[in-house]
Formats: C-alpha cells, sequence, structure tokens
C-alpha cells in the first residue's frame, strides 16, 4: 500500500481489510483490495495528536491509542467517537481488546501494561 505519511501500527479489520495509524497524525481503514475506504480524521471530524496501537474490536470499532494526547479513543461503525481512557496514560502505545471484555494498553511512558474493563456484560 503506497502514499502513507509515516504508517506506524497496522490491524486486521473485518471482511479482509486493514487500519493503519500514521505519524502525521491519521487513521486510515483498507478494504480487503487495499483501497482506501476512509480516513477516521475525516469521516469523524476527530483530531489526533499522534495515532499509535490500533485494532477493530468483535464489534468492528476502530480503537486507536493517542500518544500525544495520552488517551484511547473508540471509533463505531456508526455514531460518534467515544473516549474510553482519557487519563493516567503517560505514552499509550499499543492497543488490543479481548473477548472477555477487557482493554489492554501498553504505556510506554510507565513501561507496563495498563488493563480496563472495555465492555460490561449482561445479565
Amino acid at each position: 500500500v503506497p502514499n502513507l505519511q509515516g504508517p506506524r501500527y497496522v490491524s486486521p479489520a473485518p471482511n479482509g481489510g486493514f487500519v493503519v495509524s500514521e505519524e502525521c497524525g491519521d487513521v486510515k481503514v483498507f478494504t480487503s483490495s487495499r483501497k482506501l475506504l476512509c480516513s477516521l480524521s475525516s469521516k469523524y471530524g476527530h483530531g489526533f495528536g499522534n495515532p499509535a496501537g490500533v485494532c477493530v474490536d468483535g464489534e468492528g470499532s476502530i480503537v486507536v491509542a493517542d500518544e500525544q494526547r495520552r488517551s484511547v479513543h473508540l471509533f463505531p461503525e456508526s455514531g460518534a467517537p467515544v473516549c474510553l481512557v482519557s487519563a493516567g496514560l503517560r505514552r499509550p502505545s499499543g492497543v488490543t481488546c479481548s473477548s472477555s471484555g477487557h482493554l489492554f494498553v501498553a504505556d510506554a511512558g510507565e513501561n507496563c501494561v495498563k488493563v480496563f474493563k472495555y465492555r460490561v456484560s449482561g445479565p
């Protein structure tokens, strides 16, 4: 995939596509045929500081760790972005979601992995 601006992290997405974070401050979503589907900053009007780790949860939402803004945001397929973590991170670099409802964030600023409750299960 050419013409990326400092690609950093990549994650598979549903239907064979993938998501890439770029140093320039954007996250791009590609189809299985490697065609650009969208830019998250354009689609959601969201300004990234320095997007790093990306992953896609079981519902197809994209989760992005932003090193500069010290936060983690969720970008649903439809609707507005949701801030999942806005405090307690020094330099979130990697991120992944587990099927058991946890969000794992690699915090390079504190040399650790932080675990957050991601989904609340029904009764």
